[in-house]
């Protein structure tokens, strides 16, 4: 296994996965959180948040993070009997925590704006560190309620259910096998 490899860590239901930090390192993360969001039946909001959040914060690492022959880690479980998406991002440079009160960046620059971000889609987010020289920047989505049916899919909590309205603009139905549609 070479040095860019990623190396899966989770237990069977989370997603803890070391990655290169490096775009590319912050790219396949996000896809893998994708994948994992898919497999858990997160809807559509839950995953959007998710995915931007776990964006910034592995750019951060691949970016603020850095250091050369350490990699970062990414992590994804469910807290609070699946009531809660935890988003946690590892790295190498505890030196480095995030600093409060947030501050937008001047207008005419093109970065800074992360953390902003995810302050703005998390319930709740912070930093810690932990053994030397490692920090974990982490932030926690709040999943919808459900609407009086369980889930559908897996026992993740991640999607919810809701009663569906019938579509405006339902599909014609399909011709006989071999015919073609009409027209009109």
């Amino acid at each position: 296994m070479n040095h860019r490899s990623p190396q899966p860590l989770a237990l069977e239901g989370d997603l803890s996965i070391q990655l290169h930090p490096s775009r590319a390192g912050a790219r396949l993360a996000r896809e893998l959180a994708a994948q994992w969001l898919v497999d858990q039946d997160a809807t559509r909001d839950v995953a959007d948040d998710a995915l931007q959040v776990v964006a910034e914060l592995t750019a951060n690492a691949a970016l603020h993070g850095r250091v050369p022959g350490r990699r970062f880690q990414l992590a994804l479980r469910l807290t609070g009997a699946g009531r809660t998406l935890r988003v946690e991002v590892t790295d190498t440079r505890a030196d480095r925590l995030p600093t409060a009160p947030l501050q937008e960046p001047p207008p005419d620059h093109e970065s800074g704006r992360g953390l902003l971000i995810v302050d703005a889609l998390a319930d709740r987010w912070g930093a810690e560190t932990g053994s030397v020289p490692r920090k974990t920047v982490w932030a926690e989505l709040d999943l919808p309620p459900e609407h009086g049916r369980p889930s559908s899919g897996g026992s993740s909590g991640l999607v919810q259910g809701t009663d569906r309205e019938e579509d405006p603009f339902p599909a014609p139905p399909l011709p006989p096998h071999g015919r073609a549609h009409p027209v009109g």
